[in-house]
């Protein structure tokens, strides 16, 4: 495969741990483009990706899965597009503290339908520690209502080992016969 064909997208609203899961996972120094908040933001967080983050997760020797981290601001959104083009997958993280967790699922979807259309979607639940509602089987019985079955997984957005589930997941759902 070419490098842009192993390519993974990673969204979700802001505070949900785009930037934190990337960094988890990356086998080089993550780029990370954050900046002072200086408007709602401020209220979850002290900075924010105005454009991307990037890092590189090797499967093996000689293949690459590079990983780019949306914008969660909507004024962000054109970056999504941009991001999006020749993405293999969609990770969607879901921030369960925020206030209605299940509208930023239904945003999100729509933002990147047009991805969805051609590329599987795996989704990962973090803070759930924090707050356990709603519950994976909430998001599964929405998700039903819009025809999709995506694996969806409670995740430390810290955690190598939780991040790495949604990228086997989601490169599962690509390919089933591959190797773990």
């Amino acid at each position: 495969m070419r490098a842009y064909d192993n390519k993974i997208i990673f969204a979700g609203p802001v505070g949900a741990g785009k930037t934190t899961a990337i960094g988890a996972i990356s086998d080089i120094a993550p780029v990370i483009t954050d900046a002072r908040a200086s408007d709602m933001t401020l209220n979850r967080k002290d900075t924010t990706t105005v454009a991307l983050d990037y890092g590189v997760l090797m499967l093996d020797e000689s293949t690459k899965v590079h990983l780019y981290g949306t914008p969660g601001q909507e004024r962000f959104d054109f970056m999504w597009d941009i991001l999006s083009q020749g993405g293999i997958g969609l990770i969607l993280l879901l921030d369960n503290t925020r206030a209605n967790p299940v509208k930023d699922l239904q945003f999100f979807l729509n933002a990147f339908r047009d991805m969805l259309k051609a590329a599987p979607l795996v989704i990962g639940v973090t803070k759930t520690d924090l707050r356990a509602t709603p519950s994976i089987e909430t998001y599964a019985a929405l998700l039903e209502k819009f025809d999709m079955r995506p694996p969806i997984f409670e995740i430390d957005a810290r955690s190598r080992e939780d991040v790495k589930k949604l990228v086997l997941a989601l490169l599962f759902s690509i390919d089933p016969g591959l190797e773990s």
